[in-house]
């Protein structure tokens, strides 16, 4: 078995060389690791290449993180996928504690784990993420068994830290690996893929330090709804049927992500866009949310403003 970690970099000269020793430094180690540079501008290359035949170095043209890492994957010659962003770290024994888990479950396709976070100094500020969202004591009682109701679980939460995963490569390329094409959730659209047709699992044990700043992709948040939207349409494309069986609404994923998008709009004020997207919420399905907030938008403005001061 053979293990490539794939690194997607853009102006990572900061940390990039941390996140290459935290792989340099795993208890078993990977066969191979390859850096795809998405266009940097800073000195990213230089501290690549700086570590010589230890890394394989890849430059392309900014096209994006999926962009990116779909390089990395096709470049690979390992027959499994382990991810790292330049600005985060492994624990040292990610990769064994992952093999162990696959030795027990030989069907598991994915295999996740836990991740704390740090601020941009390495200090704490989160733990454990899965503890965070009520989800470790479920994980801890799965130890490492394949999950049930995969799919379901995954778009009511995405349980699935990226840079946590590893994955068969011929399963990533099966999927059509991330989807360029979105920005933001394109990592639990293709999770969710894996999920409709394979067993994974998530480790209750931290093996990912994410480091949080404000280049963090998760900063925009209107890109990151819109984004949030396509992805559960997608979701309700190719996996109604299985959703189903996890007794979950293909509809309702959609809905629900097309309210929280019209709600953004309408705390902005944005009362055309927010109308938009609650009645586009209503065509998907019935909600008492998006009626309501949808009736409000028709309200004159000077009304909402004077509801809004009362309420505070």
């Amino acid at each position: 078995m053979k293990i490539s970690a794939v690194i997607p970099a853009y102006n990572s000269a900061k940390f990039l060389k941390e996140a290459i020793d935290s792989i340099l430094q795993q208890t078993h180690p990977v066969d191979e690791i390859i850096i795809v540079d998405d266009g940097s501008t800073d000195q990213t290359e230089a501290i690549a290449k700086s570590f010589e035949n230890k890394v394989h170095y890849i430059k392309q043209e900014n096209k994006g993180p999926s962009a990116a890492r779909n390089r990395g994957i096709m470049a690979a010659t390992g027959d499994w996928i382990a991810f790292l962003d330049a600005d985060d770290q492994w624990t040292a024994n990610k990769i064994e504690k992952q093999l162990a888990a696959l030795h027990k479950e030989p069907a598991l396709k994915l295999i996740a784990a836990d991740m704390s976070e740090t601020d941009q100094s390495g200090n704490l500020i989160t733990e454990s993420v899965l503890a965070k969202h009520d989800l470790l004591k479920n994980f801890q009682a799965l130890n490492g068994a394949a999950l049930s109701n995969a799919l379901a679980s995954l778009v009511t939460k995405n349980f699935i830290p990226t840079g946590t995963v590893l994955v068969e490569r011929a399963v990533l390329i099966e999927s059509e690996l991330f989807n360029s094409e979105i920005r933001f959730g394109e990592d639990l659209e293709l999770w969710a893929k894996i999920a409709c047709k394979y067993p994974i699992t998530c480790l209750p044990e931290v093996m990912m330090l994410r480091r949080q700043h404000g280049n963090n992709a998760t900063q925009n948040s209107e890109a990151m709804l819109k984004d949030l939207v396509k992805v559960m349409q997608s979701v309700k494309k190719f996996g109604s049927e299985r959703l189903k069986e996890q007794n979950k609404n293909p509809n309702q994923l959609v809905t629900s992500a097309l309210a929280d998008l019209g709600y953004w709009y309408f705390s902005q004020e944005n009362y055309p866009k927010a109308r938009k997207a609650f009645m586009e919420s209503l065509k998907e399905s019935p909600n008492r949310r998006a009626l309501i907030y949808a009736v409000a938008c028709f309200t004159p403005r000077i009304l909402i403003n004077s509801i809004k001061t009362i309420k505070t």
